[in-house]
């Protein structure tokens, strides 16, 4: 269906969609999310999400239209209509509206679980989908969030991400001490990244790693909170020259996933 008018109410799952509207669009219970462009959609999709609505450009219609069931609306606009409805230049042509899926207990995707992901008060969206596409690439089996860190399906997190937000299970965790109690309850050891004279280097902890890790990333610019360097049972660091003390926290998880690969090899093999 062609549309021209960016008042349509055909179009109310794509109004306004800069962070601060989509944040209010996507935390009610049964809410939805924006996944942005044919990849992402179909990663979407092949993980189990259902579609509410597309809105697209002409020239993605077939490869959209192979992905959608019959039932699913498709409108089709200009891109100057697309930008005034969203709120931005849409890029990639095709947004899909996706109604969001219950989160999963933690107990659930912490069961067979070798190497995990922690990620405390993280709410820039870009780095938390870096830090996703990290945990995929690199083999972590889950990545568990804290109340307040920003939402991993939130549009930027999953364009970020490469659609990664779709492929490793994730979930919220409750406040500390209670996510320590849920995690040591598993079996799991909880290694803190950050900075701290005691630290251990981490090539030495990866060196003989512990059976099952999770590592806890913390904020951007404060690092971890005191509950989370208190709950952990290792605080361990990655050295640095020349004057810096530390590195963003996307590139942070992908160096310490690098080097805990042989923990993420082992829950490959025995998965």
């Amino acid at each position: 269906m062609q549309v021209t008018d960016p008042t349509d109410p055909a179009l109310n799952d794509f109004v306004g969609l800069t962070d601060v509207v989509l944040r209010r669009k996507s935390e009610p219970a049964g809410g939805l999310y924006i996944a942005e462009g044919a990849k992402v959609i179909a990663r979407a999709i092949q993980a189990g999400h259902r579609p509410r609505s597309v809105l697209l450009q002409q020239k993605w219609l077939g490869e959209i239209t192979e992905l959608m069931d019959d039932a699913v609306p498709i409108y089709l606009a200009e891109p100057e209509l697309l930008e005034a409805v969203t709120g931005y230049a849409v890029h990639r042509g095709a947004l899909a509206a996706m109604q969001r899926p219950e989160l999963r207990e933690p107990a659930e995707l912490l069961a067979g679980a070798r190497l995990v992901v922690v990620i405390e008060d993280v709410v820039d969206h870009t780095n938390v989908g870096a830090i996703f596409r990290a945990a995929a690439g690199l083999g972590a089996d889950a990545v568990l969030i804290s109340p307040r860190c920003a939402d991993p399906l939130y549009r930027r997190s999953v364009k970020v991400s490469m659609g990664t937000v779709f492929q490793v299970p994730w979930t919220r965790l409750p406040e500390w001490p209670e996510a320590a109690t849920l995690l040591h309850s598993a079996g799991f050891h909880l290694a803190a990244l950050a900075l701290a004279d005691d630290a251990a280097d981490l090539a030495a902890f990866a060196a003989n790693p512990p059976e099952r890790i999770a590592l806890v990333l913390g904020a951007e610019g404060d690092g971890l909170s005191r509950d989370a360097i208190v709950a952990a049972d290792s605080v361990v660091t990655i050295p640095m020259l020349n004057g810096v003390d530390s590195l963003n926290v996307a590139s942070a998880s992908a160096v310490a996933l690098w080097a805990l690969r042989g923990v993420a090899s082992a829950s490959t093999a025995t998965s």
